[in-house]
C-alpha cells in the first residue's frame, strides 16, 4: 500500500516549524525550523508600551524554508506523496488586507508600517478599547461577551481593529477586511485570498471575534457603530459563517506547488490556533485540562455539548462549539506570561553581564543560568514563610482578563538570593494555573486528569514537579516535542479523507506520553497555605495597590 504524508505547520512566536507526518503510524519522516528574521531583530516592537508585531514576509519566508528544508531531510519518496497541510498559528494575531486580501504590509508604502503588520496575541496596546468593548457589551440588550466569559481582551480581534483605524489612517483608508494570521497564510498556501470567499476558522473567531450561532455570526453593525462609527460597515466585509479545522480549505495553488515540490492536489486544511492544536496533538479528552506551557499558557477543555453547553463559564477565554474537537464544546484559558517570566528574571543577571564583561560571557551564563536556578531552587525547602510572587509581569489572561495589571514580589528580606527568588516565581506560574483550575471548577466543570505540552514542559523537570504539587494532581508529559504541530498533521489527515473522523486520526498517529509527574502530599499540603497567600497578595496588588497608585497620580 502507497504509504500517505501530510504535514504540520507550526507558526508560533519566535519560529516555524513544518513537521512531516506518516499518517498511517505518525512517525516524523523530516522537520525543520525557521526563525522569524526581522522579529529576531527586535523590529516594530516597543516593548515598553506592549506592542509587539510581526512582518508578513516573516511568515512566508518562514512557510517556504521549514517545508522545503523538511522535505529535503525525508526520504525519496515523500514529495510525492504528500496528502495535505493543516496550520497552526498563535492568536488573536490579525493583520489588515485591501480587498484582493494582500496583507497591507506588503504593499508599496506600507513595508514598515506596523500598523499595516500582523499584531501579535501578546500586544496590549488596545486596553483602552478592551475597556470600551466590555462597558458597550455589557449595556447592550445582547451582551456579545457571554460566550467569551464576559470580559473581552485587549489581546483580542476587535480590541486591535479599533486602536489600529483610531491611530494610522493610512491604513483606515487602506484596509478593506482583517484576516486572523490562521485564516490568512492558509488562505494564501490555496491562493482564494478574497477575504469575503475565503473559509474563517471557528477556533479563531469563536474565541476571538465574538462570532457564536446565536448571534447569526458577528455582533450586529449596530453594536459596533454605536462603539465607534469607524467600525460602521466592516461587518459585512469580513464573514458569516466558520468552518472547525476538520474540513479542508481548498486546494494549494500551482505556484506553491512548485515552491515547496509537492503535488498540486494537495489538500490545505481550515486553521486553528497552536494551543488547540497542540491539545488534538496531545490526545486531549473530556475533562482533561491540557497545558500549552511555553512563553504563555493556553490551557485547553473539551467537554460535551450536552454536558457543558448550557454553562456560561465567567472569566476564560470563550467556549466554542468545535474550536478543539469538532462535535465538543471547547473551553480555552491561559496566563499571559509563563516561561516569559524566568526570561525576564534571567535578563534581570545577564543583562550587566554583557554590559561588564562582553556578548559571549553573557551568551555563556544565559545557556547555563536558568537549569542552575531550577537545581538550587529544587533544594529549597517549601515553607509557609516563603517569598511569594504574582505573576502578572503581561497582565492576566485568566480568571478575569485584566492586562493594566502588573506583576509584584512580596516577602523579601536580605536573605532572598536569586534562587529563592526563582522559586517564587516560578511557584507564582504554577499558582496562577491553580487559579484557572479553581475557576473552571467553581464554575460546574470539573478537571480529572492534566496533560503538558510545550518547551518548558519538555525541559523543566523543576517546573513540572512544582506545578504538579501546587496543582495536587498527576501530570502527564506528552512524548512529541512538536505536540501543534503533530495536532496539525492530525487535522490535514482528517481534511484530506485520509481518516473519517479526528478521534481515528489521534489513534493512529498519536505518540503518547513519557513522563508523569505526582504530587508530594506533604508539599502539597504547604503549598495549600501559600496559595491563599497568592490570593490575598493578589488582591491586594488589583484593588489596594492599584488603587492608591491611581489616586497618587
Amino acid at each position: 500500500m502507497q504509504e500517505k504524508y501530510v504535514i504540520g505547520i507550526d507558526f508560533g512566536t519566535d519560529s516555524v516549524r513544518a513537521l512531516i507526518v506518516n499518517a498511517a503510524t505518525g512517525e516524523s519522516a523530516g522537520t525543520a525550523v525557521f526563525e522569524y528574521p526581522r522579529w529576531k531583530e527586535g523590529k516594530y516592537c516597543d516593548p515598553a508600551i506592549s506592542q509587539f508585531r510581526q512582518h508578513p514576509l516573516d511568515y512566508l519566508e518562514g512557510l517556504e524554508y521549514s517545508v522545503v528544508k523538511a522535505l529535503t531531510a525525508a526520504p525519496e519518496n515523500v514529495k510525492e506523496n504528500i496528502k495535505a497541510i493543516a496550520i497552526d498559528t498563535t492568536g488573536s494575531t490579525p493583520i489588515a488586507v485591501n480587498r484582493e486580501g494582500k496583507a497591507l504590509a506588503l504593499l508599496p508604502g506600507f513595508e514598515e508600517n506596523p500598523n499595516a503588520m500582523f499584531i501579535l496575541w501578546k500586544d496590549h496596546t488596545a486596553n483602552a478599547e478592551s475597556e470600551e468593548i466590555n462597558s458597550l457589551a455589557h449595556s447592550w440588550p445582547v451582551d456579545y461577551t457571554k460566550y467569551v466569559g464576559g470580559i473581552y481582551s485587549s489581546e483580542w480581534f476587535w480590541s486591535k481593529i479599533l486602536r489600529t483605524l483610531r491611530v494610522d489612517e493610512q491604513v483606515r483608508e487602506n484596509a478593506y477586511s482583517w484576516v486572523e494570521h490562521c485564516d490568512w497564510i492558509s488562505a494564501e498556501l490555496t491562493g482564494v485570498t478574497d477575504p469575503l470567499l475565503l473559509k474563517r476558522s471557528r477556533c479563531a473567531a469563536g474565541h476571538k471575534a465574538l462570532w457564536h450561532q446565536e448571534f447569526d455570526g458577528l455582533p450586529s453593525n449596530d453594536f459596533f457603530k454605536e462603539l465607534d462609527p469607524l467600525l460602521d460597515g466592516l461587518r459585512d466585509r469580513l464573514f458569516t459563517e466558520t468552518e472547525t479545522s476538520d474540513k479542508p480549505l481548498g486546494t494549494i495553488s500551482k505556484s506553491w506547488a512548485e515552491k515547496l515540490g509537492i503535488p498540486e492536489d494537495v489538500v490545505i486544511g481550515v486553521g486553528a490556533f497552536d494551543a488547540h492544536m497542540g491539545a488534538v496533538g496531545a490526545l486531549i479528552e473530556p475533562y482533561v485540562l491540557c497545558k500549552v506551557i511555553g512563553t504563555s499558557t493556553c490551557d485547553m477543555l473539551v467537554a460535551p455539548s450536552e454536558e457543558a453547553g448550557h454553562l456560561l463559564i465567567k472569566g476564560i477565554c470563550g467556549q466554542v462549539d468545535g474550536s478543539v474537537v469538532p462535535g465538543m464544546l471547547g473551553m480555552e484559558a491561559g496566563q499571559s506570561a509563563f516561561g516569559d517570566i524566568y526570561a525576564w528574571f534571567a535578563k534581570l543577571i545577564t543583562g550587566p553581564v554583557e554590559a561588564l564583561l562582553g556578548e559571549a560571557a553573557s551568551k555563556e551564563l544565559s545557556e547555563k543560568l536558568i537549569p542552575y536556578l531550577a537545581e538550587q531552587a529544587a533544594l529549597l525547602p517549601v515553607t509557609e514563610k516563603d517569598i511569594v510572587a504574582i505573576d502578572w509581569h503581561n497582565g492576566r489572561r485568566t480568571p478575569d482578563a485584566k492586562h493594566t495589571l502588573k506583576g509584584a514580589i512580596l516577602g523579601l528580606n536580605l536573605a532572598s538570593n536569586s534562587a529563592k527568588i526563582f522559586k517564587s516565581l516560578v511557584e507564582a506560574t504554577a499558582f496562577g494555573s491553580k487559579s484557572i483550575v479553581e475557576r473552571f471548577r467553581n464554575e460546574g466543570i470539573q478537571i480529572h486528569e492534566v496533560i503538558a505540552i510545550g518547551g518548558v514542559a519538555k525541559k523543566s523537570p523543576f517546573v513540572m514537579q512544582t506545578l504538579a504539587d501546587i496543582l495536587d494532581m498527576p501530570i502527564k508529559v506528552a512524548v512529541s516535542e512538536q505536540a501543534c504541530a503533530l495536532g496539525a498533521a492530525m487535522f490535514a489527515s482528517v481534511a484530506s479523507g485520509i481518516y473519517a473522523s479526528l478521534p481515528e486520526a489521534q489513534q493512529a498517529m498519536s505518540s503518547g506520553f513519557d513522563a508523569v509527574y505526582h504530587p508530594r502530599p506533604d508539599i502539597a499540603a504547604v503549598y495549600k497555605l501559600l496559595y491563599q497567600k497568592y490570593l490575598q497578595s493578589g488582591n491586594f496588588v488589583e484593588n489596594e495597590f492599584l488603587r492608591k497608585q491611581s489616586h497618587l497620580g
